[in-house]
């Protein structure tokens, strides 16, 4: 196997990634080969750099907008956060040919504990950017895919790390912000502004070991509508006279050409007659860093809470009846056409959020290190309250209760380091657990959970354990990295409760499902090499295991009669089994860097929702596995420094993918087809410019090429219910009044391009913000 896999990844690459190595810039091995970064160079890159790796400071990090954490990496090389407003909880990371909803092959951490949403692979399962304000990021690291055995199957996509900021003595910091996007878009017509605070000091012991950091942040925005709701055609007796629906012109062209979404709101028969409402997002977070080193042994304890509210209460209605009172539900009548217009519900959300964790590094012998890292993510609270209907929400009647928790999950990881000038070798045990449990009740009056009467409820958990050993062997000009992980996953206590029947009606009655066993065994190999002091290669390999998360092992639905629905869900999927190849080369001359990059990945038994056939030949649309789906391609970045003026710095990256189903006999028309979501061209820029030593300008630029919204290539569009081409300028400023003032002004999306991802992006949006840092 071993030996397939690296003849696949010769055939396939290029050449090494502009990385950092983990160990002390004094040690004589990183000497003796060192690894150059792409972005920042003030500190080491915090995650083994195998495969594509970037690390992005301060520097990066001020030319950006950043309204939250994870737009400090919007221009990162081919990739992207599927982020639709300011406080958006379900931007999911995607790298390469990752679907914007695979949000379980991306392995995320701050500080080194796991902050990845594994209950669920969907948009709702995004990693916990909140945790962490803009303004005490230090550092960003990105590793394109899985090629360290160090790190979970999930990493398949890739990883990134978020490192916060230790206190090097007394220091604070404060920042404040305002932003407000005009928004156009059909009959809304609206301005949604949002803000922001954000603080946080720093104490450092002078002659001693100990440091303190303390931070908090207060958000607030208003997020534009999410979801265009369309009327649907009914026959028998009028309803209300009404005006004021609108038709979209580009999803009839779509339509007619084809490539419309059949049935779904707005094509040319199912006009539009509302808005859903507005996200109207509070966020509250705090967090404390508690850290020891005494130059020998180093230890650091975080915790960290984050509160989310979403209200989403004012659905805008474009319907008026002929006394020109809005009409948001019922049978309405256009011309000769009856519809029946529904789903302009009301809901708040509610979650409560707390991340603790644990991690100490000390010396056991001589060049041997034990290092610990143990955390937990636990949602003690998760509750939507929905209204059913547009009325029902006005007058606070009937609605449902969707309440989650205590829900999470434990991470723990124990590493043996040895490390001298000729080699470091390393290995280790990780474990983690996940749990899920989500009950549904009826509401009386949807604002309360008063009265609430169970309806159903879905539960369940896994484990996995693993072990994991790396060589790496220096042999100048050669280094070597030999490793492999064997995991062992468990799936068990799931199923799904319902009210019974018969002699059991009014009581809970549950289907329990089978515990389940799997083991795996991935090996990797690294190849880098140094062509003289400027050019370096790296060849990765690597096998990975994502197994399947409890969300999607553990989320069967009921018939319409009430009775469990066996073909709602797959609690036999399989796990996602990928053979990975990435080759890299880096130039660095004196104010250029260059790097190519050539990947593949090829995945067997791919976990996607789509609509197939089961094992049981129905139909179904649901989590499934795809037997093969591959993915290839190659980036080029170049860097920029005081060229071709003193004073300007510029990043450029450009992307091509070629991501397709290769088999599906669940549904075989998607064979050969490009993989929904994934555009074969992405471009992102970013240039930098002193103006002077206090004055600083800024210019962005993301581009993504259209891709297909879905896995069989039918539904190609630019307006709502499509994955559209993207392109976005951004510009900013930033004014250092003084060593400790600064202010800066910004505009996301200066051109005010439309640009879909099924939702739509946030269109032109302005900022502006104040700091001060003592």
């Amino acid at each position: 196997m071993k030996t397939s896999l690296i003849a696949l990844g010769v055939a396939l690459s290029l050449a090494a990634p502009a990385l950092a190595d983990e160990t002390d810039s004094t040690d004589a091995a990183a000497e003796a080969n060192p690894i150059l970064v792409l972005g920042q160079k003030d500190a080491p890159i915090e995650i083994a750099p195998r495969g594509l790796a970037i690390s992005l400071g301060a520097e990066q990090f001020a030319a950006v907008n950043a309204f939250n954490t994870e737009d400090l990496i919007k221009y990162a090389p081919n990739f992207f956060v599927r982020k639709r407003y300011a406080g958006d909880s379900n931007g999911v990371p995607g790298f390469r040919g990752t679907h914007s909803t695979q949000s379980a092959r991306t392995l995320t951490m701050v500080d080194g504990f796991v902050v990845s949403n594994f209950l669920g692979n969907s948009f709702a399962f995004a990693p916990k950017w909140g945790v962490v304000g803009p303004g005490e990021v230090e550092q960003f690291d990105i590793v394109y895919g899985p090629y360290s055995s160090r790190y979970v199957g999930n990493a398949m996509g890739g990883i990134v790390n978020i490192t916060t900021r230790d206190p090097r003595e007394t220091e604070a910091f404060a920042t404040v912000q305002g932003f407000i996007q005009p928004y156009d878009q059909f009959s809304t017509h609206e301005d949604y502004r949002g803000f922001s605070s954000e603080a946080g000091i720093g104490l450092r012991q002078k002659n001693g070991p100990w440091s303190l950091r303390l931070t908090g942040r207060h958000f607030r925005n208003t997020g534009q509508p999410m979801t265009y709701l369309g009327l649907t055609p009914v026959r028998g007796a009028t309803g209300t006279v009404v005006t004021g629906a609108v038709v979209d012109p580009e999803h009839v062209r779509a339509t007619a050409a084809g490539t419309g979404i059949p049935g779904a709101p707005g094509n040319a028969t199912n006009p539009y007659f509302a808005a859903q409402s507005p996200a109207r997002i509070t966020q509250e977070q705090a967090k404390l860093k508690v850290g020891f080193d005494d130059g020998s042994i180093t230890a650091q304890v975080l915790l960290a809470y984050w509160h989310n509210e979403d209200s989403q209460t004012a659905p805008d209605c474009y319907l008026r009846d002929s006394a020109g009172n809005v009409v948001c539900e019922g049978r309405v009548t256009i011309g000769t056409q009856t519809y029946t217009a529904a789903g302009a519900n009301f809901s708040r959300t509610l979650r409560d959020e707390l991340l603790a964790g644990v991690k100490l590094a000390a010396p056991l012998s001589g060049d041997t290190t034990l290092r610990l890292v143990v955390s937990t993510y636990q949602v003690p609270r998760t509750d939507v309250f929905t209204s059913n209907g547009y009325l029902a929400g006005k007058n606070n009647t009937a609605g449902t209760l969707a309440e989650q928790g205590p829900t999470g999950w434990w991470t723990g990881d124990i590493t043996v380091e040895n490390k001298t000038a000729r080699r470091e070798l390393a290995a280790g045990l990780t474990a983690n657990a996940y749990r899920t449990d989500q009950t549904r009740y009826n509401l009386a009056a949807w604002q309360s959970g008063a009265g609430k009467s169970f309806a159903t409820r879905t539960f369940g958990k896994t484990r996995q354990l693993s072990a994991w050993g790396e060589a790496r062997i220096v042999l100048d000009p050669l280094t070597v990295t030999l490793g492999a992980r064997y995991d062992n996953w468990r799936a068990y206590d799931g199923g799904l409760a319902r009210l019974g029947t018969g002699p059991l009606a009014g009581k809970p009655v549950s289907n329990i499902y089978a515990t389940r066993h799997r083991g795996s065994f991935n090996p990797s190999l690294s190849f880098e090499y140094r062509l003289g002091a400027e050019t370096s290669l790296q060849l990765s390999l690597a096998m990975a295991t994502r197994y399947p998360t409890v969300g999607e092992l553990f989320q069967g639905s009921l018939n319409g009669d009430g009775a469990f629905n066996p073909d709602s869900f797959d609690p036999a999927l399989k796990p996602e089994r990928s053979k990975d190849a990435n080759l890299v080369i880096a130039h660095d001359l004196e104010r250029f860097k260059l790097v190519g990059s050539a990947f593949f990945q090829r995945v067997d038994d791919a976990i996607f929702s789509f609509t197939g056939f089961n094992r049981s030949g129905v139909l179904t649309s649901n989590f499934k596995n795809i037997d093969l789906t591959r993915q290839f391609g190659f980036e080029g970045i170049v860097e920029m420094h005081d060229w071709p003026v003193e004073g300007l710095q510029a990043d450029f990256n450009a992307a091509y993918t070629d991501a397709k189903t290769l088999r599906n006999p669940s549904a075989p028309a998607a064979e050969g087809v490009q993989f929904p979501r994934i555009p074969k061209w992405r471009v992102n820029a970013n240039m930098r410019y002193d103006f002077s030593e206090s004055l600083q300008g800024y210019l962005g630029l993301r581009y993504a090429s259209r891709p297909n919204t879905d896995l069989f290539g039918l539904q190609r569009g630019d307006t709502f219910g499509f994955t559209s081409e993207l392109f976005a300028m951004d510009v900013r400023i930033n004014w250092r009044m003084s060593e400790q003032v600064r202010v800066s002004a910004g505009i996301d999306n200066l051109t005010n391009d439309r640009a879909w991802v099924f939702h739509p992006y946030p269109q032109r949006t302005f900022l502006v913000e104040a700091g001060w840092r003592m």
